[in-house]
This record gives structure tokens, sequence and C-alpha cells, in this order.
């Protein structure tokens, strides 16, 4: 499984970590940038990772901003791409096996041991597939076709 991970500035440390994590652990991953502590414009990132994501260059997104709010906002902009922002283990089960999103978004806050874990949940988790979930998700999906 190939990852794609982009962070602003103040998520390159974690992002850093996290590359050097899921590389020990097996998974292939590209790195959208940034690459340094100045500040940068976050929306710049986030675009290539969706773009990474809508052409099969990676199979999942990881991004990380100050707050997380910022990447999952630009990331949502992307037609094809579904970002959650997620803070804790459940939600990161749960956005995958509910809304069987392709994309996680956290802060740069989070302790690394915590968002090693959330990652990991994430991509491990299956969508569901259960009725009420799919349903749900067309109606997103058929949403975003018609504007």
């Amino acid at each position: 499984m190939k990852i794609g991970i982009c962070s602003d500035h103040r998520g390159v440390y974690l992002k850093n970590s996290l590359i050097e994590y899921l590389e020990h652990n097996g998974y292939q991953v590209v790195n959208y940038g940034t690459d340094t502590v100045d500040s940068v414009d976050f929306p710049k990132y986030a675009f290539k990772l969706g773009k990474g994501i809508n052409t099969h260059e990676v199979d999942l997104g990881i991004a990380i901003c100050g707050t997380g709010i910022g990447m999952s906002i630009a990331l949502n902009k992307i037609k094809g791409i579904y970002c959650a922002k997620i803070s804790n283990i459940s939600e990161a089960m749960l956005c995958k096996s509910h809304n069987d999103v392709n994309a996680i978004t956290f802060s740069a806050d989070i302790d690394l041991e915590q968002a090693k874990s959330m990652v990991e949940k994430f991509i491990l988790t299956p969508f569901s597939n259960v009725d009420k979930y799919v349903k749900r998700n067309d109606m997103i999906r058929k949403q975003e076709k018609n504007g």
C-alpha cells in the first residue's frame, strides 16, 4: 500500500516521524511536502496530496497542519477526495468504516504515539459496506457530482 503525506511548516517534524514509522512498517510513502519550518501556504500541499490520491499515485492520504482543519477544508474542495479531520483513534476507525474516507488530517500538536495509532487504525480499517453507510456516501457523491 502506498500512503501520501503532507504538512505545513508546523507539521514537518510530526510528518517526518510518521514517514519513518510508515516505511519501517512496510508502507511505501510519497512525501508531498513541505520540508521546511519556514511559513508556507498549506493549500498548496493539500492540493498535491489530493491530486496524488485522484491519480492513484497513492492509495490514501494523511495531512498535518496546526489544527488539521485547514488541510481538511482544502482537501475536501477537491472532487473525489473525502477527508476527515480526526482527533482520536475512534474517529480514525469510524471515518473509514462509515464514511469510506480516502484522507485524514490532524493537528501537528498530536503526540507522536497517538498519531501513529490513529494512522495505523485509519489504514487498516476497511469500509463496512453496511447498506445505510453505502446509501449516505452515495448521497454525498451525488451532491458532489451535481453541485
